[in-house]
């Protein structure tokens, strides 16, 4: 099937939410990173979308422009972020805890950090023996948490679109039920 020749991309318009799974170490770091950059304390270093360039045509045409240049993305000013977790901290709190930031850089990036607080979470003991949390849903099947989740998603932040990202890697493997 041949590919449509000048589509158009539409430009991104409104505020993207970027729902995590889990306000630890990762997520806090992730989220002190882009509110560093935001802030002009840092550079996106590492960050495909900020950086990262395109070759155009033959490597001897030399037309090597930025992604974000020639695909109209969302401005880092208009992701808005949420998390559920099942510790009540704020992004600060856990930021903190965790201990993988420099401190000075976190005092810099208290207030907008403060601000996200996580949602109460979909936790259950028989996957993850180690843990245990107070910001746990409560519901009368998974059925019902799950629309729970849907619920939260829907009403998030008013954003335009969305995404999702997990980093939850300690789970326990859930059992086959044929």
């Amino acid at each position: 099937m041949p590919v449509k020749k000048g589509a158009e991309i539409a430009p991104a318009k409104g505020k993207l939410g970027v729902l995590l799974v889990g306000l630890g170490a990762v997520s806090t770091t992730f989220i002190a990173g882009v509110e560093a950059i935001k802030e002009g304390l840092a550079e996106p270093i590492g960050s495909l979308t900020q950086m990262g360039t395109i070759r155009l045509g033959k490597r001897t045409d030399n037309r090597v422009p930025k992604i974000k240049e020639l695909v109209p993305l969302a401005n880092l000013n208009d992701l808005v972020f949420g998390a559920w977790d099942i510790f009540p901290d704020s992004a600060y709190d856990a930021a903190m805890h965790a201990g993988v930031l420099e401190k000075d850089l976190l005092a810099k990036l208290k207030k907008p950090l403060q601000k996200i607080k996580p949602m109460k979470a979909v936790f259950d003991q028989t996957y993850v023996k180690r843990l245990s949390g107070t910001n746990v849903k409560t519901g009368k099947n998974k059925i019902d948490l799950a629309n729970q989740l849907i619920g939260e998603i829907a009403e998030f932040g008013l954003c335009i679109c969305g995404i999702e990202i997990g980093d939850s890697i300690c789970e326990r493997r859930a059992e086959s039920h044929r």
